[in-house]
C-alpha cells in the first residue's frame, strides 16, 4: 500500500508528474522506431527462419541480442542497434581514460571536458553504428554466413541496400541518442538506462505466453511440463530478486574523519565523522556484457568448420560445439572465469584508490586507524578486492542461473533470461534508481516514500 500511495503522490506533483509524462512519451517514441523494419527486408521470412534456428540450436546468441534488443532484431527493424551503440562507446571511452593521458586529464577539468569526452563518445558512436550496420547488411544479403541458411532474406540484394541499412540504422541509432540524452535532461532517471530497460521488459510478455504454452498448453498444443514446476520458478525466482536487490543495493562504509571548516578565513575547528560507501557490485553488469560475447563469437566462428574435419580443425570444430552450448559445463566454466577476471579487470582500472586517499589527504580527512597518502590507499584497495571478491561471486551465481535453466531443464531462454544475468541485474537497478529520484521529489515536498521505514538506494545512491 505504502509503495502504491508513493506512486498516487507522484503525480499530484506538477514538476514530477510533467518529467513521468515526458519519460513516458519518450520511452513510447523508442519503442516505435525498434518496430519500423528495414525497407528491402522480408522479416516475415527473417522471423521463420530464425524460430528455426532457436528450435534446432537453442538460439545461443540469436536470442540473447533479441533480448536487448526488445525484439527488434527479429524484424531487422530500424531501430535494431538501438542505444547500445553509444553504450559501447562509452564503455570503450572510460576505458581508454585510464590508459590515455590525455583522457584522463580530460576528466579532471570539470565541466568543459566532460562536454569534450562526450563529444567525443558521440563521433565514436557514430563509427560504431556504421561497422554494426554495414554488418547486418552483409549477414542478410548472405545469411548462409551466420548459418541462416541459403535463403533470400533481401529482395533487392547490392551495394544500394546496404547503404540503405547503414543511414536508416546509423540515423535510427543517433535518434534514439537523443532521446536518451532528452530523458536524463527532462524525465526521470537515466535515458540509456531506461531505455535498455525497457528493452527488456518488453520481452516479458512473450516470456509469459511461453510459459503459458509450455506448462498449460494452448489451443492443440499439450502442455509439456507441471504446473508445479511454475510454481517452484516463481518461488525461486522471487529469491532470485531479493538476491539482486541486495547485491545493487549492498555498500561497505569506510570511515571517514574529515576536518570542519569555518565559514570565513578556513580555519578549523574540529572534526566530523561521515564514511565513504564502497559498492559490493561495483563492477554493475559490465562483467557479462564482456563475458558472453567473448565465448559466442568464437563458439560461431569454430562452428564454421566443416563437420566432417578431422585432426585439429576436427578438434577445433568439437571445442566450439561445447564453447557454443550454453548447458554444458565448458562454457559454464570458461564463463565463470571470464566474468570474474572481468570483474577484477573493471574494478582495477576504474577504481583508483591513489587518487581518492590523495582528495582526502588534501581535504584535511582520513580513515581513522591509517596514516594519509600510501597506508589510506593500501587499506582501500585491499577493502575493495575483498567486496570485488564477494560482488563477482554474486555476479556469477546470478549470470549462470539462466544458462543452468536453459541448459540443464530446457526452459526457453526468454523465460530463463528473467531469473538471473544482465536482464534482470538491469531491470533491478535502473527500477531502483528511477524509484529513488521520484522519491526524493517526494521527500522534497512533505509527501511519504515508496517504503514505510527508510528510503530507497539505487546503485548510485549512497
Amino acid at each position: 500500500m505504502s509503495m502504491l500511495k508513493g506512486f498516487s503522490n507522484a503525480f499530484k506533483i506538477q514538476e514530477l508528474r510533467k518529467k513521468i509524462l515526458i519519460t513516458l512519451g519518450l520511452v513510447a517514441v523508442c519503442r516505435l522506431v525498434s518496430q519500423i523494419p528495414t525497407p528491402g527486408v522480408d522479416w516475415r521470412l527473417l522471423q521463420e527462419t530464425m524460430n528455426t534456428i532457436r528450435e534446432s540450436s537453442g538460439g545461443g546468441m540469436l536470442d540473447w541480442f533479441s533480448v536487448f534488443t526488445g525484439g527488434a532484431l527479429d524484424q531487422c527493424a530500424i531501430g535494431t542497434l538501438s542505444i547500445w551503440p553509444y553504450i559501447s562507446a562509452q564503455i570503450v571511452i572510460q576505458l581508454l581514460s585510464s590508459v590515455i593521458p590525455s583522457l584522463e586529464k580530460l576528466k579532471k577539468e570539470g565541466e568543459s571536458g566532460r562536454q569534450q569526452i562526450a563529444q567525443i563518445t558521440r563521433y565514436l558512436t557514430i563509427v560504431i553504428c556504421v561497422v554494426q550496420a554495414w554488418g547486418i547488411a552483409a549477414v542478410l544479403m548472405n545469411p548462409a554466413r551466420l548459418g541462416l541458411g541459403n535463403v533470400q532474406i533481401v529482395t533487392t540484394p547490392g551495394i544500394g541496400f546496404q547503404l540503405m541499412t547503414v543511414i536508416g540504422m546509423t540515423s535510427a541509432a543517433l535518434f534514439v541518442m537523443w532521446v536518451a540524452d532528452q530523458i536524463t535532461t527532462f524525465g526521470v532517471g537515466n535515458g540509456g538506462s531506461l531505455i535498455i530497460m525497457i528493452n527488456i521488459a518488453s520481452r516479458l510478455p512473450s516470456a509469459i505466453y511461453s510459459a503459458w504454452e509450455r506448462y498449460f498448453g494452448h489451443g492443440s498444443l499439450q502442455a509439456t511440463k507441471s504446473p508445479v514446476e511454475l510454481l517452484i520458478l516463481l518461488a525461486f525466482g522471487f529469491a532470485v530478486v531479493m538476491g539482486t536487490v541486495m547485491l545493487v543495493q549492498g555498500v561497505r562504509k569506510v570511515p571517514i574523519h574529515a576536518t570542519r571548516r569555518s565559514m570565513s578565513g578556513g580555519n578549523s575547528y574540529g572534526m566530523q565523522q561521515t564514511y565513504m560507501p564502497l559498492r559490493v557490485n561495483y563492477t554493475g553488469v559490465m562483467p557479462i556484457i564482456f563475458a558472453q560475447p567473448l565465448l559466442q563469437i568464437p563458439a560461431m566462428l569454430l562452428k564454421k568448420i566443416p563437420s566432417e574435419s578431422t585432426g585439429f580443425l576436427g578438434a577445433l570444430r568439437t571445442f566450439g560445439d561445447k564453447l557454443g552450448d550454453m548447458g554444458g559445463s565448458l562454457h559454464l566454466t570458461i564463463y565463470a572465469v571470464v566474468i570474474m577476471f572481468f570483474a577484477f579487470f573493471w574494478v582495477a582500472t576504474q577504481f583508483n584508490a591513489v587518487d581518492i586517499s590523495e582528495n582526502l589527504k588534501k581535504d584535511g580527512s582520513y580513515v581513522p586507524g591509517y596514516r594519509p597518502g600510501r597506508a589510506t590507499a593500501e587499506y582501500l584497495d585491499a577493502v575493495m578486492t575483498r567486496l570485488t571478491l564477494i560482488g563477482g561471486t554474486g555476479l556469477l551465481i546470478l549470470a549462470l542461473l539462466p544458462q543452468i535453466l536453459n541448459g540443464w531443464m530446457q526452459v526457453p531462454w526468454v523465460i530463463a533470461s528473467f531469473f538471473g544475468g544482465t536482464s534482470l541485474l538491469i531491470i533491478v537497478g535502473v527500477a531502483l534508481d528511477t524509484l529513488r529520484i521520484m522519491e526524493s521529489h517526494l521527500l522534497v515536498r512533505k509527501y511519504d516514500g515508496f517504503l514505510r521505514h527508510g528510503s530507497l538506494r539505487g546503485r548510485t545512491g549512497a
